[in-house]
């Protein structure tokens, strides 16, 4: 249509590492077919969704907050957080991660939850006992870090939450590396992949 705004679709991102990067603690395989297929799937059903109606135009934040709640919009929710949360996932991991939090990172997490070893027990437990698929967050909650879960799509910043980094702990996350050892798949996180300068960065912005 003449005059019409182009509008440029949301496209998967590209991973910050190369696929067999997080081995062997993340398999090749894994992010092949959670990032190539289950994330690629997320991007392609949200751009059908938005296409040639008024969403278009918004940024993809904005299509999460404001379609979060309507029923009449849950499947454009779903998609476009299931876009928003993995972008952020990819990001909360990184070759040669874990280990321990430095700086600032450092001080609030023991501020707020005692120690960092008392965070990760705190992380630990809420991630292993999360009720079918959903996620991890770390979050700054109004100045206090606070560990919270969400069922299925739905993520922190529709409360107005700033997530500092997150686990995905959907099944499809860890089954072909972990079969339902959810809780050997969390260890691995903390211990080898988890992206504290990621976190540091979110909290200082």
């Amino acid at each position: 249509m003449p005059g019409k705004e182009e509008h440029l679709a949301f496209e998967l991102p590209v991973l910050p590492y190369d696929l067999d990067a997080l081995e062997p603690w993340m398999s090749k395989r894994t992010l092949e077919l959670h990032h190539g297929r289950h994330h690629a799937g997320y991007v392609k059903k949200l751009n059908g969704l938005i296409e040639d109606t008024p969403w278009e135009s918004k940024a993809l934040a904005e299509i999460v907050c404001g379609a979060y709640g309507d029923d009449a919009n849950q499947g454009l929710f779903n998609n476009a957080a299931q876009d928003w949360n993995h972008s952020f996932f990819w990001q909360s991991m990184t070759p040669d991660g874990g280990g321990d939090p430095a700086g600032d990172l450092a001080a609030r997490l023991a501020k707020d939850f005692g120690s960092v070893d008392d965070f990760r027990t705190a992380f630990k437990t809420a991630a292993a006992g999360l009720f079918g698929s959903g996620w991890t967050w770390l979050v700054d909650d109004g100045g206090t870090l606070k560990i919270t879960t969400t069922a299925d799509a739905v993520t922190p910043i529709v409360d107005g939450q700033r997530p500092l980094l997150t686990l995905d702990v959907w099944e499809h996350a860890y089954y072909v590396d972990y079969q339902n050892d959810r809780a050997g798949f969390i260890d691995a996180f903390l211990e080898h992949l988890v992206n504290w300068s990621f976190a540091a960065d979110n909290l200082g912005s």
